[in-house]
């Protein structure tokens, strides 16, 4: 069994503010395990970057714990702290780059900063600016670099110090749909190879489905639920969970006469016409409401809405048909397009 890496206990965070108190985290519980590409995904202001800063604890909680490899890291002192931080790397939406230096510069920042020899960091510089697939970019300023390139830079910077976990927070918002599906596959080569976890806070579901294997869902504050991205993303429980995986943000009413069919897929099928074959096979036809599918690495991602039939004998069969290839389905009140 997984070991975890990061616990975090019934923590609480509170802001004052004139004369008032805002409850940023309210009795938070995760417990990640080593390995995890573990996804906190919550709609704007629900706690997810305040929660990412308790875990390296540049934001002091106001009541809980926080544990790191075993470490309580609300008992440490400051140089435990700081020790315990440089195992944990971190990467921002607007990359934070140093403007004055270069690429090679930026990544050496960190490790000058930890006293490393100025040959070994111009080194170990050398080889992350490989993996990050920008070898040719050493001596370029942040100026003369693309938004994907200056995250790549960002991300080289962050594994200087050999760190155990990466924090990602809302590290694809800026970057445009292409650039975002490339830095998702940096970081999923990055966890394979280098077996290190990974945490992203995002607000874009598509992300959590693209690389995480966890998730939790943050809700005005709380933890509304949490698991694999796969038993989340087919059945969705609470309604924040709904908001964020159902089309629309949730279960619309209008159609409530016409039943309908929402087909998972979970990456665990091929990518082919399902929809298709299905209505040959059945030899009936079926309305599109709603359809956001997407081919990784020739396996079927997202989900898709269809209209039933009717007869109540030829829609067994379509659930028949589906499950039978491994999809999940379920049926729904129905979608407005």
């Amino acid at each position: 069994m997984s070991e975890a890496i990061i616990e975090i206990k019934s923590l609480s965070k509170t802001f004052q503010t004139k004369g008032t108190e805002v409850h940023a985290l309210n009795d938070i519980n995760l417990s990640i395990q080593k390995g995890d590409i573990f996804g906190i995904i919550g709609m704007s202001g629900a706690g997810k970057s305040t929660l990412v800063r308790c875990i390296n604890m540049l934001e002091k909680p106001t009541d809980g714990t926080v544990l790191f490899d075993g470490s309580d890291l609300r008992s440490l002192t400051d140089k435990e702290l700081r020790e315990a931080r440089r195992s944990m790397g971190m990467i921002f939406q607007q990359f934070n780059l140093l403007m004055q230096r270069t690429a090679e510069g930026n990544i050496c920042f960190p490790m000058e900063l930890a006293g490393t020899d100025k040959a070994e960091a111009k080194k170990r510089a050398k080889e992350l600016l490989e993996l990050v697939g920008l070898s040719d970019k050493a001596k370029a300023y942040p100026s003369q670099l693309s938004g994907g390139q200056k995250q790549r830079i960002a991300i080289a910077r962050a594994l200087s110090t050999n760190p155990k976990v990466l924090l990602c927070d809302e590290a694809t918002s800026a970057l445009d749909p292409t650039t975002t599906a490339s830095i998702l596959s940096l970081l999923k080569d990055i966890n394979q190879r280098l077996g290190i976890t990974i945490v992203i806070i995002t607000h874009e579901m598509n992300v959590i489905e693209r690389i995480c294997n966890r998730v939790a869902i943050i809700d005005e504050s709380k933890i509304a639920e949490a698991g694999t991205v796969q038993d989340i993303f087919s059945k969705p429980k609470t309604a924040a969970a709904q908001k964020l995986v159902y089309p629309g943000g949730k279960r619309a009413e209008k159609l409530s006469s016409k039943r309908c069919m929402r087909i998972v897929f979970d990456g665990n099928s091929s990518f082919e016409p399902v929809v298709a074959n299905m209505v040959l096979e059945c030899k009936a036809p079926v309305n599109i409401m709603y359809a956001d599918t997407k081919n990784i690495d020739g396996k079927a991602f997202g989900q898709m809405v269809v209209q039933l039939p009717e007869d109540e004998t030829l829609a067994q069969k379509m659930f028949t048909y589906v499950r039978a290839r491994g999809l999940s389905a379920e049926e729904v009140s129905g979608y407005v397009g």
